[in-house]
């Protein structure tokens, strides 16, 4: 039996998933709400590298307006991403499922090669990581597609890009968009490909090292859009080096902007981990401030304002400071809400696949990094 198709689907599996219990360990709760306007299809992606225990939880569902879903995830989760795909008709059987973050594996993605595609907005975490900290953080590393904002139960730093990042996106890299000419998404200069060399990409074997972890056959041979190559490492691959920084670190100060983007101070952040932080991911925040609404001198949790020592970030990056930024205001998609909507559910106070290039943030390296770690002791 189908339970749902996509866009035309009846949402039976989403009222599943609102009653969905875990059977495994319950260590941290984790709230996923879609306050947005229209359905979404959130995915959740965990690096099979990491071995670290898994939420016993679908990797993909169904998430009609204003509603949420509660995860049990265990204590140790270890370079997870949840993102969001709009747009979706899971009845095609060959090519993009979605309009933009589609995954491998249609509405449940693959436990081993459903990342999802870029462009997307990713949250990602490792959990009891190094220095017994959380590591989250809001990446903009894999391009943009929707707004989101972390929040926890436990006062630490609130990571986001609550803003609509898609309409005034600067020409070269805005895109995909939807049947009405609406733009829906923000490419990074990487997977935008402005360096021009698609040519040059490597051919070499995966490698999940870390939270800027990068596949390096699907990357330019030696690209400063991707720190790539001779542009593998920070000193060779600052922000000023990478096209369209500047607009994505612009008006989404808390979020990762570039592969290295942790030395801004605003884009890895950290929580105590003998907090047992509870976290909410909200897609569309209502009301969210750019600003963080929570200081870095916190002393339940701060920004990372350099990776942990002995660990080195894959090459990865993306986006610039030789375009015009300029402020994005928020703006609603085409798809407008109700008049009597209130706006969320679920108590927030904020809010790969294919041939592509894909990017983590530092939560997904420092997971991977520990993992391998641990695993040559």
């Amino acid at each position: 039996m189908t339970l749902m198709t996509g866009r035309r689907g009846v949402g039976f599996l989403s009222l599943l998933l609102l009653a969905y219990t875990s059977e495994g360990v319950q260590g941290r709760t984790f709230t996923v709400v879609n306050a947005c306007p229209f359905t979404i299809w959130p995915a959740m992606y965990t690096d099979p590298t990491a071995g670290t225990a898994v939420p016993d939880f679908p990797t993909g569902w169904e998430a009609p307006p204003w509603t949420s879903v509660t995860i049990a995830v265990p204590d140790n989760w270890k370079a997870g991403r949840i993102w969001g795909r709009r747009d979706c008709d899971f009845s095609i059987t060959a090519g993009p499922t979605c309009l933009d973050g589609w995954c491998n594996g249609g509405l449940l993605c693959d436990p081993t090669t459903g990342t999802g595609v870029p462009p997307a907005t990713v949250a990602e975490w490792t959990l009891q990581g190094d220095g017994n900290r959380d590591f989250y953080d809001v990446s903009l590393v894999d391009g943009y597609n929707l707004p989101m904002a972390i929040t926890n139960t436990a006062n630490c730093p609130v990571a986001d890009c609550p803003v609509d990042l898609g309409p005034n996106c600067p020409a070269p890299i805005q895109g995909p968009f939807d049947s009405t000419g609406y733009p829906v998404g923000c490419k990074s200069a990487c997977f935008a490909n402005l360096d021009g060399n698609p040519s040059a990409y490597r051919n070499t074997r995966l490698r999940h090292a870390s939270a800027t972890e990068t596949d390096d056959h699907e990357l330019p041979d030696d690209s400063p859009n991707c720190c790539s190559g001779s542009f593998g490492t920070a000193a060779a691959c600052p922000p000023s080096g990478v096209q369209y920084y500047d607009y994505f670190k612009g008006n989404c100060p808390n979020a990762y902007a570039y592969a290295f983007d942790e030395s801004s101070g605003s884009a890895l952040w950290t929580c105590d981990s003998g907090l047992n932080a509870d976290y909410t991911l909200t897609f569309c925040p209502p009301g969210q401030p750019a600003a963080n609404a929570a200081s870095a001198s916190n002393s339940s949790g701060s920004a990372v304002t350099s990776a942990p020592a002995g660990v080195s970030p894959a090459a990865a990056g993306s986006l610039s400071s030789t375009s015009a930024s300029g402020d994005v205001a928020p703006t609603s998609p085409t798809d407008s809400a109700p008049a009597s909507a209130s706006g969320s559910t679920g108590g927030a106070t904020g809010t790969s696949n294919g041939d592509v290039p894909r990017q983590r943030g530092s939560a997904w390296w420092i997971g991977a990094a520990v993992a391998a770690a641990a695993m040559r002791l």
